[in-house]
């Protein structure tokens, strides 16, 4: 649903249709995965429970969501057939929200929720709920025909779902770093104890808890996975860019890291293999396997499109990386990349291939830590490919990653402020 489209009723998704893009069934919607926020904020909604034709119920991510129209959700196709678990901090809305004795905030009025509306914010992926509609009078089934006044309210003026009234525990500090970084919510539970780490952890999606696992210490990392079920370990660790969860898996023991890897998607298990193959603090150790690969016949247009994806981190799509065929890394022969800020210069309509970069020298997989700092040093990169002997690209590394291993191993339990004297940021201590 675009942003601007009317508001879609919840009543109205049950038993729907999946599709996949080639028009496939996947299966039917049967409840939606919300998470209550705190201070009376609209729930997100994480996704879908979609019942497949095995009968089989799974979890579909909103992100995997490309549009709700025509009584049908079309899906990107991917999907994971893992059974859906449901954990502390979601809610089911047909299981649990709709027929609801809830509070009217105005009136102090007791009402039934009837029903729900969903909307996708704008110029995101994010979906909440933003409406109630609910009946006054006695209590009647969701979908019942009932006397009494039917109304629609914003959900900010209800009370009775909200996460305070619930009590405290995981699901209440959730909500309350909700709109932290993931750099800032791993320095929050770092500090946690280890019992509350692993609750807050638990809690989590699999993407957010991906995002904030690549912002804690190994130790940390290593405590959080090894106290999560293995299936739901080996989805975060596809979940995360792909050179961390190499870092991370290389950790582990060599029983628990094939265990995994024997989990997790075939082409995921593969790179990942792949990455652990180099040294660590080597350009093939602290490249990603998924830069934005275009062959040149691709347009400026297509590049454009590539780039907005809002799941990509700004080194990433600082630039494009052109080559032959196949377009999976190892690709065919790299040709050249083409910087953000060209793109935005020339037509939609050139061809990718005419205004590519191809003077600089790219990164060998075994350069040294040393050799690629000096390589961004000298020419300003905030990424660089990497390519192999034979001329085929087999990632790229960004000037995250970079740091990430320059800096000292304590360097997340340094707090730096501005020093107002000299203008020059410091270390506490320093």
């Amino acid at each position: 649903m675009a942003a601007g489209a009317p508001r879609i009723f919840v009543s109205h998704l049950s038993g729907i249709a999946v599709f996949d893009p080639a028009g496939d069934q996947v299966g039917r919607v049967r409840d939606l995965v919300v998470m209550l926020r705190v201070a009376r904020k609209p729930p997100r909604v994480l996704g879908l429970v979609v019942e497949l034709t095995t009968r089989r119920r799974i979890f579909l991510p909103m992100t995997r969501v490309t549009g709700i129209e025509s009584g049908q959700v079309i899906t990107t196709g991917v999907v994971n057939v893992r059974r859906f678990e449901q954990r502390p901090t979601e809610r089911l809305v047909f299981g649990e929200l709709l027929d609801r004795r809830v509070t009217l905030a105005e009136t102090g009025e007791e009402v039934t929720v009837l029903d729900l509306s969903v909307q996708q914010l704008p110029a995101r992926r994010d979906w909440e709920i933003d409406k109630v509609f609910v009946r006054k009078g006695r209590k009647g089934g969701a979908f019942r025909r009932n006397k009494g006044e039917t109304l629609t309210v914003e959900w900010s003026g209800v009370t009775g779902f909200s996460v305070e009234e619930q009590g405290q525990g995981a699901e209440n500090l959730l909500a309350t770093f909700e709109q932290l970084r993931p750099a800032d919510l791993a320095n929050v539970l770092h500090h946690l104890s280890a019992k509350r780490r692993a609750e807050v952890a638990a809690a989590l999606d699999d993407d957010r808890l991906a995002d904030v696992l690549e912002e804690l210490p190994e130790d940390d990392q290593i405590e959080i996975l090894g106290k999560l079920k293995e299936e739901r370990a080996a989805d975060v660790l596809e979940a995360m860019d792909p050179d961390d969860a190499a870092d991370l898996l290389g950790e582990l023991p060599e029983a628990d890291k094939e265990r995994l890897l024997s989990l997790m998607q075939p082409d995921d298990a593969a790179d990942m293999r792949r990455l652990m193959a180099y040294e660590e603090h080597t350009a093939g150790g602290l490249m990603t396997t998924e830069p934005i690969v275009l062959r040149p016949d691709a347009t400026v247009a297509d590049a454009l499109a590539r780039i907005r994806n809002p799941d990509l981190s700004p080194a990433h799509a600082a630039q494009i990386y052109v080559c032959r065929p196949p377009e999976e890394t190892p690709t065919g022969k790299y040709l050249g990349t083409v910087h953000f800020q060209r793109l935005l210069r020339d037509p939609p309509y050139t061809l990718v291939g005419s205004i590519l970069d191809d003077d600089l020298q790219p990164l060998e997989p075994d350069a040294a830590l040393p050799v690629v700092a000096g390589f961004f040093a000298a020419y300003d990169m905030v990424a660089a490919p990497v390519v192999d002997d034979s001329g085929a690209l087999l990632g790229a590394v960004t000037v995250d990653d970079v740091l990430d291993h320059m800096l000292p191993d304590d360097w997340r339990e340094t707090e730096y402020h501005l020093d107002e004297t000299t203008g020059e940021v410091a270390a506490d201590g320093a």
